[in-house]
This record gives structure tokens, sequence and C-alpha cells, in this order.
């Protein structure tokens, strides 16, 4: 276990933040000759190397190869965070950039993509942002021939979203059902969520009181449980800045780099750990070893609930990133994301 910040003399604190901070800015191992470098310690190389051998063998310092130099541990850098960070209020320009991307025309998931891409590119993280589905207002369902056994079926928004599943078609179904049962849908969806007309339509359908022959009646069944059982309140996760995650000092690391990026294609274990974030108001930080999805890859998340003016949490939004991110800077461009998002969804 770890000792506690208050533990540290004023020496070690002082000697372990020039390690952290240097290392979150460098990515390199840092060695006692550029600690005693720096101003304001007025210690020598030697007394330097004693604190930091003592900070290494608190568990708070590593040494990564044979060189000198030293590097903080997944619980080092937990401490600094808990306990050393000063934080860094995003800059009006970076403000800015995050709330026009929330408030573009369009639908709601373009507006969150947008975000989380200016997220990503202000982070250098990979942005990511997680939200139960909503309920869109309807203007159009049509069914599209795959076959003689499957259709397409297209859900439009009034939004202009576009949503679309594969069903099976009962036996005997022709292009005129086809457009029959279309042309029923789109008429009582029309101006209503899926979930409000639903409950009429299958009524209407038990009663036998809808205008359609078997097949179509069949269909319109398999359409509305088909949305159903595919989770329509399946959360949205959109993922953005894969790319960013390879910087420059990821070249000397690149098998990290691809078990990361490999492990951002587990879209629902990304989905569950942002769901973990959801508790408490405060960003979560996850650093390396601490989250078990991104572990072998050795990098950290940052994330933070999204809730409504009622303060039911709504969604989260969060950035992946190497350990050695920017976490003063970072932490508080996540919470200014998160307070604009709950603006958006509200």
């Amino acid at each position: 276990m770890n000792p506690p910040i208050t533990e540290l003399t004023d020496r070690a604190r002082d000697v372990f933040r020039q390690v952290v901070e240097s290392y979150l800015e460098s990515g390199m191992p840092v060695g006692s000759r550029t600690i005693s470098k720096m101003s304001g310690l007025n210690l020598s190389a030697a007394s330097i190397r004693n604190v930091m051998q003592d900070l290494e063998e608190a568990g708070l310092l590593a040494a990564p190869h044979t060189s000198a130099g030293r590097m903080p541990t997944d619980q080092g850098l937990r401490l600094f965070v808990d306990g050393m960070m000063h934080v860094m209020e995003p800059s009006a320009q970076e403000r800015a950039a995050i709330e026009a991307q929330a408030s573009i025309a369009g639908s709601v998931e373009e507006a969150l993509a947008g975000t989380t891409a200016t997220l990503s590119g202000l982070s250098a993280c990979a942005g990511m942002v997680m939200v139960p589905k909503r309920d869109v207002v309807m203007r159009q369902f049509s069914f599209a021939p795959l076959g003689h056994d499957r259709a397409l079926a297209v859900l439009v928004g009034s939004d202009g979203s576009i949503e679309n599943r594969v069903v099976e078609l009962p036996p005997g179904m022709t292009a005129s059902a086809l457009v029959e049962a279309s042309n029923y849908l789109t008429a009582r969806l029309g101006g209503q969520t899926l979930a409000d007309a639903r409950t009429g339509i299958e009524q209407e359908i038990q009663a036998e009181r809808a205008a359609l022959d078997e097949a179509a009646r069949m269909l319109v069944s398999r359409g509305l449980a088909l949305w159903s059982e595919d989770g329509d309140r399946r959360p949205v996760l959109i993922v953005r800045g894969q790319a960013r995650l390879l910087d420059p000092s990821a070249a000397a690391d690149l098998d990290r780099v691809r078990q990361l990026l490999d492990e951002l294609e587990g879209k629902e274990e990304i989905a569950r750990l942002l769901a973990s974030a959801s508790e408490g108001d405060a960003a979560r930080i996850f650093i390396g070893s601490e989250n078990k999805l991104f572990a072998l890859s050795g990098s950290s998340v940052i994330a933070k609930p999204v809730r409504a003016l009622d303060g039911r949490v709504v969604g989260v939004v969060g950035v992946i990133g190497p350990v050695r991110l920017n976490y003063a800077r970072v932490v508080p461009m996540v919470d200014f994301t998160a307070a604009t998002l709950t603006r958006l969804l509200a």
C-alpha cells in the first residue's frame, strides 16, 4: 500500500512532483541531474538520487530500464492526481470550440460526434461519449426488399436521422404488401415516437382493425418487435480521434498503441466502463492497470457523467490516452464538455 501524500517529507513531495510533471511533459524517464537543474529545489544530484530511491522503494517511482531515470508508477500517478495536481481551466478559445460543436444544426448524434471530435483534438486523446438512445419523432417508416425472404426496415426521424434493421419476411409477402405495410406505419408513426405509437398499432393489429392483409400485419408486428428486441434503448456510443493516439512518442511503443486500438473496437466493453463512471458528480480517472479493459495497453481514461437539469444521469463523456496525458489540463476540459452536453441533452 502506498503512503498517503501527507506522510511524504517536503523534500520527497518536491522531488516527486518534479519527476511526475517532467515525465508527463516529455514521456521519458527523468534523471536526478535533470531534476537538480530545475529551480526551487536547492538539492544536489546525489541528494535527489537518494530521495528518488526512497520513492521507488515506496512504489511511487520505477526505473523502466537500466538507466538512472525514473518514471511514476500507476500508483504514483494516482497519488499525484488525487493529492498534488493543480488543474488548469480551459481557455476561452477551447470553451468556444466545444460549445460551437454542441450547437451545430442537425441531429443530436451529429452534435455529439462533432463535440467528441473537438474534445479529442483539444486533449490529443481519443474522445468518447455515451448517451441513451433518444426516442426520435418519426417521419417515415419503409420496407425495402433484400431478396425473397428478407427486407430492410428503415426509420427516418424528423431530425433527419436514419436507422435500419434487417427483418425476415412472412411467407407469401408481395411487393404490394411491403408498400402497404410501409404506408400503414408511416401514417401512424408520423409525428410520434416509436414508443408512443407502438401500443396503439399493436392493439389495432390484435383486434384486426388494421386495414392490412395477413402478411402485412405479420411484417408490421415483426418490424416493431425487432426494434424492441434489438434494444431501442441501447446507448449510443461515439468514439472519435483514435488517430491522435499515434503521436510521435508512440513510435517507440507501437505494440502498446496497436493493443489500445484493438481494445477500442470493443464498443460494449467501453460502454460498460463509461457506465461505471456515471456514479457521483466528479470526473473519474482510471489510470493504467486500475482499469482492466485498457490495462494491457497502459492507457488512462477520464470520464464524467452528463446530468439532466433534474439530476438524472443522461450520458457519460470522456477521453482515453496514454498514462502520461496532461491530467491537469484534460480533466477540467472533460468537466466543461460534460456541462456543455448537459445543456444540449436537456
